[in-house]
């Protein structure tokens, strides 16, 4: 993309495999030479070689209210000041917990780890502990962190590099792990109608985020729900993505549908690397050290995540916060559409708070894996590069959803429209 870049980039490979620390940053699925950042400032990133761009990756999900926002680095460097790591508890930890709790009710009780894989690896192992149970359900598309016994059929990076599961899991690992289509309520119920007894959990994105942006239904999420009251299953809902963002309590406040356990990560560290688990106080009593199942993690709610987080969640729950950013994505949506609509560009959109899909498709509906996989991605990559060139960086892979920050403004809205008018025409 650039002369930097290219030369950073090169160097980068001597060191790093892949010249990335996370698959997806390598630009695979959409060619070309990743693009370095040096800084970032409220909806804007700039490259190195001083281009600047409005961002609609935001870290992947974590900068809910924008780069380097004023209070969250000032809570950083605080803290940062007395220390960054102590391997005891901090006030801080109890804070951000009574924050997420305020926010999200149903997680009376939190464990801090570092990153939603970890959070989701921990709510598997509690749910099996729990239950007594091992059998586990997923859904085809969705991404739970590199877990090896959730490593199936799964989202995001996977989809994006092709790798069915991938090399070096055992099949002795997957085997407890059943799959099912994302959105199809009749194939749960036929899974359950052999596995039932043996099933531990249901882990779901309520809104997938890792085959882009699709909202699960409804009564998908409802049916969910009454498999597990009637099995003895755990519900769990990995809300890594969609907390704090499908609404300001996440998706299970939006659907009015709640888990037993939920796995939050992104927004919650505000940009630094946190996340949790959390649910009913019966369930998580079962974790060590007031229950038999072991969990633990050195750097597991350090101060700087915590303040970080805290300013972030508390900036984001003022009055309207949410509801504005929420408004703003759907301007952004409706322009979208109306301009893709002018250049004779199939295009369908989709929303959850300030998370949002696009899926270049004539289908009426996009509900599932397949109806993602089916849509153009040629003209994804003709769409990303045109974009990147005119200002707007989206994520380079056409299974990854787009965010939207509180600082998402008239200017950023304006020149986001102008740059996909041009780029519908072209295409």
């Amino acid at each position: 993309m650039t002369n930097r870049s290219e030369a950073l980039f090169e160097e980068a490979n001597q060191y790093l495999v892949g010249g990335v620390n996370s698959a997806v940053r390598a630009f695979r699925a959409v060619g070309g030479t990743p693009v370095f950042m040096r800084r970032g400032q409220g909806a804007w990133i700039e490259d190195v070689d001083g281009r600047q761009y409005v961002d609609y990756v935001l870290s992947y999900g974590p900068l809910a209210i924008g780069h380097a926002h004023p209070a969250v680095v000032d809570a950083i460097a605080q803290t940062a000041a007395n220390g960054t790591s102590f391997g005891a508890p901090t006030e801080l930890e109890t804070e951000l917990a009574r924050k997420v709790q305020a926010i999200m009710p149903g997680m009376e009780r939190l464990r801090m780890v570092n990153s939603g894989t970890e959070a989701c690896m921990s709510a598997v192992r509690l749910a099996r502990g729990y239950t007594g149970r091992d059998r586990v359900l997923k859904f085809r598309g969705n991404y739970h962190g590199h877990v090896d016994a959730l490593l199936v059929e799964a989202g995001s990076g996977v989809l994006t590099l092709g790798i069915p599961g991938s090399p070096g899991v055992p099949a002795a690992v997957t085997e407890t792990t059943l799959t099912a289509p994302y959105n199809d309520i009749d194939s749960v119920r036929q899974l359950v109608a052999e596995y039932g007894d043996s099933l531990a959990a249901i882990l779901v994105e309520p809104v997938s985020g890792n085959m882009n942006c699709v909202p699960a239904l409804p009564e998908f999420l409802q049916g969910l729900r009454d498999v597990c009251d009637d099995t003895g299953a755990l519900l769990v809902f990995d809300e890594v993505m969609s907390g704090f963002r499908a609404s300001l309590g996440g998706a299970q406040a939006w659907y009015g549908i709640h888990p037993d356990l939920t796995c939050l990560g992104k927004v919650i560290g505000g940009g630094l690397p946190t996340a949790a688990l959390g649910g009913r106080a019966e369930i998580m009593d079962w974790l060590a050290p007031t229950g038999p199942v072991y969990q633990a993690g050195t750097l597991s709610g350090n101060p700087l995540a915590m303040a970080s987080g805290l300013t972030t969640l508390t900036e984001l729950a003022r009055p309207g916060v949410h509801a504005e950013a929420e408004a703003w994505t759907a301007r952004l949506l409706e322009g979208l559409r109306d301009r893709a609509a002018r250049a004779g560009v199939a295009l369908r959109t989709h929303q959850a708070g300030t998370m949002f899909g696009l899926f270049f498709t004539d289908r009426d509906s996009v509900v599932g894996f397949e109806d993602v996989a089916a849509c153009d991605g040629d003209r994804f990559v003709r769409f990303f590069h045109g974009m990147l060139e005119a200002g707007v960086y989206l994520a380079p892979s056409a299974f990854e959803a787009g965010f939207v920050s509180t600082a998402h403004d008239e200017a950023a809205l304006r020149h986001t429209l102008d740059a996909a008018e041009q780029v519908f025409a072209d295409l």
